[in-house]
């Protein structure tokens, strides 16, 4: 009896507070209906401002679909394995930095950093690029020797042009050396990389160009040239950028005079003679017009730049859209900060380095475009095989067969009905790109084997059920 009275009063003390609640939440909803959740007027417009809310990216970003994930990814599969066969190891840092980090890194740039509030008594910015944040990283965990790839977002308060593949969130692709080494090696790679990936990425002709401005002034205020003479020197570019060039000036009497401009020529040749090394001399000229662009680098800057082929020329004049899509500019840079690592050490101890970074969101343009052009089918998953079934009642025998090939490791679709009828099984496959369909029926359960189709030629084999695996993966490789 005392059990039962004290579940009674438990049971009424329960009751009590759920009416109390109930109160108090009714209370509740008529003075949030009055005065809002947050204490204010509330605003009877409620659906009106959502019907006139405009749904949309803010302005310099994008989505990107399926199809532009299938190029995105095959392109950062390419350059990360560039990076990697040239021996880097690879990093990552914060998207935002301490805002005194950024500062006075970038000269006139520093206006495009995006500030942000005070966060719990720091100030902070995103990231403007990759490199200002690998040279802290560099200090902060004392390195002096290191090779390696960083692949991260930045942020910048520019102008964007979709079309032209600038953003104001953006993906960088960088690849940097720091280490004391002996002239023009690491700057040599940095410059075949580059050359590689342009290669492997079937983008069409380009140039790789090296900045005029910095070897004259190399010559000029680290190594004592007049400077009427360099400007006199720089009359050659106009007429010849390449090896060449290098071996007029070091013949021209105003410069057999001055021991220290010829050591700065000789190191230009040096590079010119390592890239020849290389195989990559066609595509690389000394170019008049080409300036530094940040404040960090200290020694001879490079960008490679796209040619239009005549395909994309023809495209272009029957699309009014497309001449602001092809003339995308620059795809890669680099060149040498020299003195960027020591402005972060209290000791201010220099450590070299030379890099480049990719254009990536250019190349994304181009290559979209280029898709645009000839109409590629471009497949958006990776899946090997669809197992199918050609009668009723096989959903157990689908899901049994499909495990097997996961655990194999095979990439393998299933159409999420219980009876789905052949035809759109096999509809499916060639809609998606789907190279093989594994069906399983009733003679084929009898026999122990599974009828494999080669979706392209529509040719069909029996393969037993226990060589299923290595056939898919001898077909796949």
């Amino acid at each position: 009896m005392h059990v039962l009275d004290n579940l009674a009063a438990r049971g009424w003390r329960c009751a009590d507070l759920t009416l109390r609640s109930l109160a108090r939440h009714l209370q509740g909803q008529v003075i949030e209906k009055i005065t809002g959740p947050l204490g204010l007027k509330a605003h009877s417009s409620t659906n009106e401002e959502k019907h006139n809310f405009v749904l949309k990216t803010p302005k310099g970003s994008r989505d990107f679909h399926p199809r532009q994930m299938a190029i995105r990814e095959k392109v950062f599969g390419t350059i990360v394995n560039c990076f990697k066969r040239h021996g880097a190891q690879t990093i990552d840092t914060p998207v935002f930095e301490l805002k005194e980090t950024l500062t006075e890194k970038y000269g006139e740039e520093y206006k495009l950093i995006y500030n942000l509030e005070d966060q719990g008594g720091e100030l902070l910015s995103l990231r403007y690029d990759l490199t200002v944040p690998f040279a802290r990283y560099l200090v902060m965990n004392k390195i002096t020797n290191f090779k390696c790839y960083h692949i991260g977002k930045v942020y910048r308060r520019d102008h964007p042009s979709i079309r032209r593949g600038r953003y104001r969130e953006f993906y960088q692709c960088d690849f940097d050396i720091a280490g004391k080494y002996d002239p023009m090696i690491p700057d040599a790679e940095c410059m075949k990389i580059v050359h590689e990936i342009l290669t492997e990425l079937q983008l069409g002709d380009f140039l790789i160009k090296i900045s005029w401005e910095d070897v004259k002034n190399e010559m000029v205020g680290e190594n004592g040239l007049a400077p009427e003479a360099a400007d006199q020197i720089g009359a050659y570019v106009r007429l010849n950028g390449g090896i060449s060039l290098i071996e007029q000036l070091l013949q021209d009497p105003r410069l057999s005079q001055n021991k220290l401009a010829l050591e700065g020529l000789e190191d230009i040749k040096m590079l010119f003679r390592y890239l020849r090394l290389f195989g990559v001399t066609d595509n690389v000229f000394i170019d008049l017009s080409l300036a530094r662009g940040l404040d960090y680098y200290t020694g001879v800057i490079y960008e490679a730049v796209l040619l239009p082929n005549q395909g994309e020329m023809q495209f272009q004049q029957q699309n009014d859209h497309a001449e602001e899509l092809l003339n995308v500019g620059s795809v890669a840079g680099g060149g040498r900060y020299d003195e960027l690592v020591g402005m972060f050490d209290a000791k201010d101890r220099k450590v070299p380095c030379v890099g480049l970074s990719i254009g990536i969101e250019r190349i994304f343009a181009v290559m979209e475009q280029k898709a645009e052009i000839s109409e590629e089918k471009i497949r958006t998953t990776d899946t090997q095989i669809l197992v199918a079934a050609a009668q009723k009642n096989f959903l157990e025998e689908r899901m049994k067969l499909i495990s097997d090939l996961w655990s194999a490791g095979i990439k393998a679709e299933m159409l999420y009905k219980k009876d789905p009828k052949l035809l759109s099984q096999l509809h499916y496959c060639e809609e998606t790109g789907i190279p093989l369909v594994a069906i399983v029926g009733e003679q084929e359960l009898n026999d122990g084997v599974v009828k494999l189709r080669i979706v392209s030629t529509r040719e069909e084999i029996n393969v037993p059920r226990g060589n299923l695996i290595e056939e898919i993966k001898k077909r796949s490789s």
